[in-house]
């Protein structure tokens, strides 16, 4: 019996033992990986989407102020071999829905996202940065 790693609950320990198994895969298995840079200008976002089109992909800011990135993914391939009567189709669909908490300082109106490659790049310009003011208080 391999030694358990106490964290500061007991919980997330048993529960992680129990559903992340061989016989029980992760149920987030399915979410394509994301990459965040960050330069002086921007946040950019780049999630891993193989063979995804631009019109299954939504992108918004929600009411509180969070990026909500929706994908859904429908793939359907269909052989046909008249020679041997054999058809055979294969269909598969995913969908994907994330929301995310954005830093203070991006500007929510002018976010933009395009897909290229199987990549679903989003781009979060930041704010100019304010002076910082520094003044003294005569105390009376």
């Amino acid at each position: 019996m391999l030694p358990v790693m106490f964290q500061n609950s007991w919980m997330p320990t048993v529960f992680e033992d129990f559903f992340n198994n061989d016989w029980m895969p992760r149920a987030n298995s399915t979410a394509p990986a994301v990459n965040v840079k960050e330069n002086d200008k921007s946040y950019i976002m780049e999630l891993a989407a193989p063979g995804i089109k631009k019109e299954y992909c939504r992108v918004g800011v929600n009411d509180e102020g969070n990026l909500t990135i929706a994908i859904e993914n429908k793939q359907e391939h269909k052989h046909e071999d008249s020679h041997r009567h054999y058809l055979r189709r294969e269909f598969s669909y995913s969908n994907y829905e994330q929301n995310y908490t954005l830093p203070d300082d991006v500007v929510r109106d002018k976010i933009s996202a395009k897909v290229e490659d199987g990549i679903l790049t989003i781009t979060m310009p930041k704010s100019e940065a304010k002076e910082k003011v520094t003044k003294a208080i005569e105390v009376s």
